[in-house]
This record gives C-alpha cells, structure tokens and sequence, in this order.
C-alpha cells in the first residue's frame, strides 16, 4: 500500500516549484552577476600595484552629475615602479643555516642606518702640520667593526698639490657612549700644510669597515674645515704667542631646570678665585633658562664667559648631553688661548689653603702636563642649627657645612692640565698627554662638592643638627666650616665687580 503526501505538504512544494520556474530569468542573472563580480575579485588581485583606485574615485564616480562628468575626468592614479637600479645595487640576502652542530643560525638583512657614520661639530689646526676633528660615530660600529679616517688637505692656490695622511682616532668615552660614540681624529700630516696666502681645505674619508656587513662597506667625504688664509694667520699669531689667559674653565653640558642662586654663587667665588685673567667657557644643553641667562649676563658683560648653545647636540643620543664631546671642543677651540684649562662642574669649588694662592699652586705643578684634584663631599641637605631662621639669606657654601668622611670608597676626581700638551680629554682626566701626570696634589688643591644643589630650586636645608658629628642614613659627617668662612669675601668681591644686580636672585 503507497501511501500518499498529506494535502499541505503537497500544495507548498507545487507552489515553491512554481515561484521558481516563474523567475528562472531572474534567478540566471543574479547568478551570472555574483560569479562576474566573483571574477573580478580575483582578477584585482593579480593587477600591478601601480595601478591603485582609491575611495575618492569612486566616490566622485558615484556621486557625480551628468554635468560633473563633463567637467572634471577622474583618472586612476599610477605610483611608479621603484628605479631598477637600487634593486640591482642590493647585495643578495642572507638565508638561514643550518649548522653541523644541528643549530639554526639565523640570518638579518639590514637596510638603509641604524645611526649616522660620522657626526661633525668641528675641527681646529693644532699646528703647522695637525689638526683634530671632534664629532660622533655609532657605537655599535665601532663595537663590532674597524670604522677608519683618511685625512686630506687640499690646498686652495693649488688644488693638485694634496697631501693626505691615515687619521688617528681616539675614543675618549669608551665605555660610556650610547647610540653614539665620541671620536676625535687626530690628522698630522708628514709635511707642513701652509696656506701662503689663499687658504685650503680639511677633508675627512670615513669609512664604516662594518664587521660583518663588509658588504655594506661605505665611505663619507666630510669638509671638516675650510680654512682661509686670515683664519691662518690669526692661528700663527695665538701660537706664536703667549696664552691670554692663565685659567680656562671649560664647563660640561648645563641640562635641567638649574638654581640662579647656586650658578651665582658658583660663577662669583670662582672669578675671585682665579683672578682677573680667567674665563668661563658655559654650554647650555637646555640648562640656562631665563633666571640663569640672568646671573650670566653682567659677567658676560665683563668678559669673564662665554656662553656657546649646544642644544641641537640632543638629537644625537650620547651620554650625558654628549658630554665627552663638548669638552674636546673646548680643549681644542681654546688650546691655545690659556696657560691651564680647568674641567669640573657648577656643584663643585676649588679649594687653596689660606696662605696659598691659586698662581703658587699652578706654578707648582709646572712641570705636569696634567694633575688631578682630591674631592671632599659635602652633604646636599644638612645645616647648623643656629642657622635655622637666616638659612634662606645664606648662600648655599655658607650654610651647608657638613663634610662625608666615609672611609674606604673611591671617590672621583676632577683635573687640570697644560692644553698644549693634550690631544684629547674626558670628564675626570685625559689619557691622550705629552708629559707625566701627577694624582699626589693633597694639601696644595681640592675641591668641595655638594652634589645636586645646582638642580634643586628649593631651600637645601632639610636638616639643621646642632653638633660637629654626626651620622644620618649610615653616612657619617663631621662640621667643616672651610667654605663658610670666605663666604663674606666673595659676597663683597661681587658687590665690587657688578654691583647689586643679582642681589635678589631667586633659588
């Protein structure tokens, strides 16, 4: 017996077969439509990327009006294929390997500089036949390759006659550089480069001898100075003669948001120090602002600083500001302009005993190319009780009287050297000299060191003790009034020299 479809079921499935054989001509073109746009999908996505259709086209295709069309044509818009002659220029890339010792060694394919070859900031003739190139190179390429120097003089009467020479580099912050590195390149040529009347030309040719990117091996020509023949002659004169100065401080990179108060003090005690024929090299790295620029003018006005603005040198991420590098600068723009350049900072005071002078002290190490100078800490927040309501009409050497007599830590020591004698130098001494260096300078120099003052604006009494001991954070102090006792000297030597226009300078 054959059983039949329930009278519902069997009307639905004549009416849907019907529905469908009525729009067979719909149905056909909708499917024609889905696999032609399915067609083009595909075909899109082996086109060449030069030709690029953007939202903007269609957009104004499908917007625009009859009368829009007419005038304005909207075009596909074609990117250029890349020059064929870079991709040639590339080296063939380096694939993985697989080691004998079944380890993968994996492959990198650098393109374009991690860090510039060779950053120039200057370069100064040092003699008849030297001159020495300060800037910056990559660390990393020096870590892991054989960077190198090529000196060249072109002389400008006669432009066929150079001379050239391999540069000696020197790295003076080995150890302490970042992304970059400083190099000083000294250039001493076997004969005299003498200009006779119409100056020449200082090339350098770095070349990066990268490691084991051999095959990325470039060489920059740099103009590292274009000497004319006055610059020349003004040299002879300097070298020729006896230094203007006895006592050249060249001052690391000022940063940070520093005291007026503090710098007043420091620059006030230091001119009384070292006397009439001294000057002050400052560079502001992002340190002087308004109330610095303040304290600086009327000795500038005076001519005892210079201040130089070395804030670009921030780009370039070395240590400290580039510390090492400014104070290379300095040695070499001022080489010959002063008997003894000094290298400290602004929290640090150099220090005679009383029946000293600053000229018997230096005379006494004449035979030195270089001495070093004995650091006594001072603490940055301890004060006298007495002290407690006048501390904020104190300057800061005259109030902080609390020396650290720890025993058995190294501390740092800052120097002094006869420049002419210096090839290169650093932040607690120089290891590139002509002649002997002495550290045994205990009882004749030293100097006080109160660490931080410089970059605290507020009052540096957060202490006051009312005894000559005693011990705070397992540190012991002892009272050493040295510095408070010239304090009213040096406060009257600056009303005699500029007056009282700093007498209201804020901390």
């Amino acid at each position: 017996m054959v059983m039949s479809n329930p009278p519902e079921k069997d009307r639905d499935r004549k009416m849907f077969v019907g529905i469908v054989w009525n729009c067979a001509a719909e149905f056909k073109f909708l499917l024609v439509a889905l696999l032609l746009l399915c067609s083009l999908a595909t075909v899109f996505q082996f086109l060449s990327s030069r030709f690029s259709v953007f939202p903007s086209d269609i957009r104004h295709c499908l917007s625009g009006t009859p009368a829009d069309l007419s005038g304005n044509i909207t075009t596909l818009s074609v990117v250029p294929d890349p020059p064929s002659v870079q991709l040639l220029q590339q080296p063939k890339q380096k694939q993985d390997q697989l080691l004998e010792n079944g380890v993968i060694k994996r492959a990198f394919n650098p393109y374009g500089s991690a860090a510039y070859n060779f950053i120039l900031m200057s370069a100064y003739r040092g003699g008849v036949n030297t001159f020495a190139v300060m800037g910056l190179s990559s660390k990393p390429l020096h870590d892991f390759g054989k960077p190198s120097y090529q000196c060249q003089w072109i002389p400008d009467e006669d432009p066929n006659s150079t001379v050239t020479t391999v540069g000696q580099k020197i790295l003076t912050d080995w150890g302490y550089g970042r992304v970059y590195t400083v190099v000083v390149v000294n250039c001493t040529f076997p004969t005299p480069t003498v200009t006779k009347g119409k100056g020449g030309k200082l090339l350098i040719h770095a070349t990066t001898n990268g490691g084991g990117d051999s095959s990325f091996n470039t060489t920059d020509t740099i103009l590292a100075l274009n000497e004319t023949a006055e610059e020349f002659a003004n040299f002879t004169s300097q070298f020729s003669s006896q230094p203007k100065y006895d006592y050249l401080y060249c001052g690391s990179s000022l940063y940070g948001n520093l005291s007026p108060q503090r710098v007043r003090e420091w620059l006030a005690y230091h001119v009384k120090l070292l006397g009439s024929k001294s000057h002050f090299v400052i560079h502001d790295a992002g340190g002087v602002h308004d109330g610095v620029m303040e304290v600086l003018k009327p000795w500038m006005e005076k001519g005892f600083v210079t201040l130089q603005d070395i804030r670009d040198q921030e780009r370039f991420d070395g240590y400290y500001h580039n510390q090492f590098l400014i104070v290379n600068d300095c040695l070499h723009r001022y080489r010959f302009a002063a008997k003894w350049m000094l290298f400290f900072d602004v929290d640090e005071f150099i220090f005679m005993p009383k029946k000293s002078t600053i000229q018997l002290v230096f005379d006494s190490f004449s035979d030195f190319t270089q001495f070093t100078i004995e650091q006594m800490p001072m603490s940055n927040k301890l004060c006298l009780l007495q002290d407690a309501r006048t501390a904020y009409r104190k300057w800061g050497f005259e109030k902080l009287v609390y020396k650290d007599v720890k025993k058995g830590i190294r501390r740092d020591r800052k120097y002094a050297v006869q420049p002419r004698n210096v090839f290169a130098t650093g932040v607690h001494m120089s290891q590139n000299t002509i002649g002997k260096t002495t550290h045994k300078t205990e009882g004749r120099i030293k100097y006080f060191h109160y660490h931080g003052t410089i970059s605290d604006r507020r009052e540096p009494c957060q202490k006051f003790v009312n005894s000559t001991q005693v011990t705070v954070d397992r540190i012991p102090y002892v009272l050493d009034t040295t510095m408070r006792d010239i304090a009213g000297i040096v406060k009257r030597f600056e009303l005699k020299m500029i007056g009282t226009t700093l007498q209201r300078t804020r901390q």
